[in-house]
């Protein structure tokens, strides 16, 4: 009995790893996909911004892409640095270099723009893109139709082979004078139940069109006085419960895209850390309490608010330890670092090597990319069209 107990659980094992294997099989993964290295998992935790319109102008990044140490880009129109062009310069432009990437990359690649609407918009109309109206304008109409803009604006996106957008802001308008949210229009109302329900009609028109959503950016920026591009934003004494509303109701909805956490730093919540690097703020409030799941990404760590304050190697490890599933390293600062893409590698696999980041946090993230990273290009469609 023992011996034939012993060979079904085989057997059973053997299935059960069988059927984990079909959505890979199905769609022809490579080997890599189904027992990836280290030092692949660690590249699909990474997303870097690049210089340049093709290979030729950034060789440093597309050897990295190419060998998967890097694996997802972050496109942006403007170089910070002299206010030349970057990256974006017309549709067609776009579409061969994204074409490019997905070619080079040995796994398909989350390949990312910001485009909330208005101000924040890296596809504009100035390089032959539609036109879409701020946050702010579309929260004054019907959701019905922000999610026919969001539409739009995934098929545009999703026609240059941008398969991730940057948006929508979920950020309550708490502070009208807040510097990066309010002023710049990226909130949808100072109302958290009109953000939910145009956050929501946005990413699911994205969605429907194939381009994966970011909710933005967790636990709030609303209330915020500072920006954190430029330093620390403190929102201890401003932010309100009520800016966890628009989250946990798409969460609750069927969020289908990525959350983003933001800088902001409330000493309630991490007398320490801002948010972006903080387990409590990460997987004990938005995976424990809140329920979300999926895939987190980070903001920029380039930005001021940690950069200032950590080295790269300690931005990866609390990154990581947070809970962070790809960490964003856009690239595109007064002083770009050429070298980037081999530093940040090189610091992850250190972390990795010494234990200081255990394997099994690294498969846990790798894990959730590799479940969403199936969704990529397959429209929603009908099934999304439900509301809260």
């Amino acid at each position: 009995m023992n011996g034939r107990m012993g060979r079904l659980s085989v057997i059973a094992f053997l299935l059960a790893f069988l059927l984990a294997l079909l959505p890979y099989l199905a769609r022809g993964a490579t080997p890599d996909e189904v027992s990836p290295s280290p030092e692949r998992m660690v590249g699909s935790m990474l997303m870097l911004g690049f210089r340049g319109t093709e290979e030729a102008d950034d060789p440093v990044f597309w050897k990295a892409f190419r060998e998967g140490r890097v694996g997802h880009a972050l496109l942006f129109d403007k170089n910070m640095a002299d206010g030349g062009p970057r990256n974006i310069r017309s549709p067609e432009q776009v579409r061969a270099l994204t074409a490019a990437l997905r070619r080079t990359a040995p796994l398909p690649p989350f390949i990312a723009v910001d485009d909330e609407g208005g101000n924040v918009r890296r596809c504009k109309p100035a390089y032959g893109f539609s036109a879409l109206p701020s946050a702010a304008v579309m929260g004054r109409d019907r959701p019905e139709r922000t999610w026919a803009r969001a539409e739009r604006l995934g098929r545009e996106l999703h026609s240059v082979g941008i398969n991730v957008d940057l948006a929508p802001v979920a950020d309550v308008n708490t502070n009208p004078g807040n510097p990066i949210i309010a002023r710049l229009g990226r909130s949808f109302s100072p109302n958290p139940q009109t953000v939910a329900l145009h956050a929501w009609a946005f990413g699911q028109g994205l969605a429907a069109e194939g381009v994966i959503p970011v909710l933005k950016h967790f636990p709030g920026h609303g209330s915020s006085r500072f920006d954190t591009h430029l330093g620390t934003a403190d929102i201890t004494e401003t932010w309100q419960t009520a800016e966890l509303q628009p989250f946990q109701e798409c969460f609750s909805a069927g969020w289908p895209g990525m959350v983003m956490v933001g800088h902001v730093s409330h000493r309630g919540m991490d007398p320490r850390l801002p948010a972006s690097l903080s387990s409590a703020v990460i997987e004990d409030l938005l995976r424990g309490r809140m329920g979300w799941q999926g895939v987190v990404i980070s903001d920029d760590l380039m930005m001021d608010a940690v950069a200032r304050r950590f080295t790269l190697e300690q931005i990866v490890l609390l990154a990581v330890a947070a809970g962070n599933d790809i960490l964003v390293f856009g690239n595109n600062t007064a002083h770009p670092d050429p070298d980037l893409p081999d530093k940040v590698h090189a610091a992850f696999m250190k972390l990795v090597r010494d234990g200081s980041i255990p394997l099994w946090r690294v498969r846990q993230s790798w894990e959730r990319i590799e479940a969403l990273r199936r969704t990529l290009g397959v429209p929603l469609n009908g099934a999304c069209r439900r509301t809260f």
